[in-house]
C-alpha cells in the first residue's frame, strides 16, 4: 500500500530550502514541526500552530529533545490567525486536519477556521511554494472539510496555482491529501 506520509514529504522536498520559512498549521504532536525544522536548517524559521495547550506542550518537549536547531516558534492559537504571526513568504505549509493523535477526539479542526486558515496560507505562499493539506474523511467534520476544500481548490486560478489530489479511491474513508503549488 502507498505510504501517504512518505509521499507527502517527497512532494514537499523540492519546495523546501535552507533559510526558508515554513508553517505547520496543525502542530499536533510535532512530527511535521520537527521535520520542517530539519529541512529549513539553522537559518530558516518554522511556525507551528495548535489551539490545544496539550499539543503545544508535547511538541515543545519533542523539539527540545530532538530538534537540531532552535529555529521554531510554537503558537497556541488558531491556524486561521497565522498572518498575525507570520510576516514573511513561506516556502511550505502543512495542514493535517482532524484531531490530535492520542488526544480528545471530540476536538477537531473545523470548517469555520480551516477555510480561512487555508486561504491565509495561500496568501502567505511564496512563488514556487507549496501547501499540503491532509484530509481525514473518516468522521463527519473531516468529510465536510474535504468537500469544502475541494470546492475552494477547484476555484483557484490555474495561472496562479496548480492543485493535485492524491486519494485511494477504493478506500473512501482513508485519508487523502491536496498539494497546492504556487506558480511563478
Amino acid at each position: 500500500m502507498l505510504n501517504l506520509r512518505q509521499t507527502e514529504k517527497e512532494f514537499l522536498l523540492p519546495h523546501l530550502m535552507l533559510g526558508g520559512v515554513a508553517v505547520d498549521f496543525t502542530m499536533g504532536n510535532g512530527n511535521d514541526t520537527l521535520w520542517l525544522s530539519e529541512q529549513v536548517g539553522q537559518t530558516g524559521r518554522v511556525y507551528a500552530f495548535d489551539i490545544q495547550p496539550e499539543a503545544v506542550a508535547r511538541t515543545a518537549e519533542r523539539m527540545k529533545a530532538e530538534a537540531p536547531f532552535e529555529n521554531y516558534t510554537l503558537i497556541c492559537d488558531s491556524h486561521h490567525r497565522a498572518a498575525d504571526y507570520v510576516k514573511a513568504p513561506i516556502c511550505v505549509g502543512i495542514f493535517n486536519l482532524g484531531f490530535l493523535p492520542g488526544g480528545d477526539k471530540g476536538i477537531t479542526t473545523l470548517r469555520e477556521t480551516t477555510l480561512p486558515a487555508v486561504q491565509t496560507a495561500l496568501t502567505l505562499l511564496a512563488p514556487k511554494g507549496a501547501l499540503l493539506v491532509a484530509v481525514y474523511p473518516g468522521h463527519e467534520e473531516g468529510r465536510l472539510e474535504g468537500e469544502l476544500l475541494q470546492e475552494l481548490f477547484s476555484s483557484l486560478p490555474q495561472k496562479q496555482y496548480s492543485v493535485a489530489c492524491l486519494r485511494i479511491v477504493n478506500a473512501p474513508d482513508c485519508p487523502f491529501f491536496y498539494l497546492i503549488e504556487k506558480n511563478k
